[in-house]
């Protein structure tokens, strides 16, 4: 098959992301055509000016819309793009060179109508975004199912990082209305028409994420809120692994209360757990400073999420 690529890219208020994001595209080493669409989804700081820097580098075409969400404006892009396989990056993304070919070469071996691949920390990361990436990517946290092949069975691809064809695009009409889990529940749509998901594993981003600790925990709680309504859409979807994170913070307090009652080994479990966490990420990121405050954000995680997944539980009907 043929396969003709074209880039969409929702942006609202972060004209900077773009630029950096568009600077990594114009250094792949690919050697095919590859269009690229911006979507402007109604930002009061636009990246318009941005955009006409890589005009003579990038086949790149801007659109400004009214404000809908990142799934309409993915949407909308894809209505618009001329190629026969869309592939959809967040703003925040910096892409490595050999992105494009490593895809490429993927789907020439073994063609899906959907793929995914990872995130990973760029060396010019923040002490937060690297924690944060950790506790993302990290077998001791998720499973390594955002970082890692051997993690993966049936690859449910995030919107960061997502390619799928313009046939599976037109069947399954693209990102829904929702605001949180929309990624996921593409995926589940895209399986019950019978379409491959698959893993690329060296088709990895630089995922930033600019965002606070407070953000942090605000968008893991959001997760974990979309969770149980998408169990609920989709029964033969759940897994017991969803209610880890709820049983974490459920225990995680109780160990702290028998604590209070001169019980100590509960608490002594999860000084284990996070001494372990400390050692990993350092081996991984080389630095104190990213190790100890990857301890902080897998426990903003797992509360987040938890918190988040108890509450969708009681609204997910």
């Amino acid at each position: 098959m043929n396969l003709s690529y074209s880039i969409i890219i929702p942006v609202y208020n972060r004209p900077q992301e773009i630029d950096e994001l568009l600077q990594s595209l114009a250094k792949q080493s690919f050697d095919k055509d590859f269009e690229i669409l911006i979507i402007e989804d109604g930002s009061t700081l636009k990246s318009d000016e941005i955009v006409s820097k890589y005009t003579a580098l990038l086949d790149i075409k801007y659109h400004f819309k009214e404000n809908s969400g990142a799934g309409a404006s993915r949407n909308f892009g894809m209505l618009l793009a001329i190629g026969n396989y869309f592939i959809i990056f967040d703003s925040d993304c910096i892409i490595p060179s050999n992105y494009l070919s490593e895809v490429d070469e993927a789907l020439s071996q073994n063609y899906t109508d959907a793929y995914g691949g990872s995130d990973a920390a760029h060396d010019s990361f923040t002490t937060v975004q690297k924690a944060i990436n950790y506790s993302m990517t990290s077998f001791l946290t998720t499973g390594g199912i955002r970082g890692s092949k051997k993690a993966v069975g049936k690859f449910q691809p995030r919107s960061f990082n997502f390619g799928i064809s313009k046939k599976a695009f037109e069947v399954t009409q693209g990102f829904s209305t929702m605001k949180i889990g929309e990624d996921i529940d593409l995926t589940f749509r895209l399986w019950e028409n019978n379409f491959r998901t698959q893993f690329i594993e060296n088709a990895f981003v630089y995922h930033k994420r600019r965002t606070s600790l407070k953000q942090f925990f605000r968008q893991t709680f959001l997760f974990g809120n979309a969770r149980p309504f998408l169990n609920h859409k989709y029964p033969g979807t759940a897994k017991i692994t969803y209610w880890f994170p709820i049983l974490f913070t459920v225990f995680f307090i109780a160990s702290l209360l028998f604590l209070l009652l001169g019980f100590k080994l509960p608490i002594y479990l999860f000084v284990i757990y996070f001494v372990a966490l400390f050692i990993d990420s350092f081996i991984k990121n080389k630095k104190i400073s990213v190790a100890t405050l990857s301890v902080v954000t897998t426990l903003i995680q797992f509360t987040g999420y938890g918190l988040g997944f108890l509450k969708g539980l009681f609204t997910a009907d």
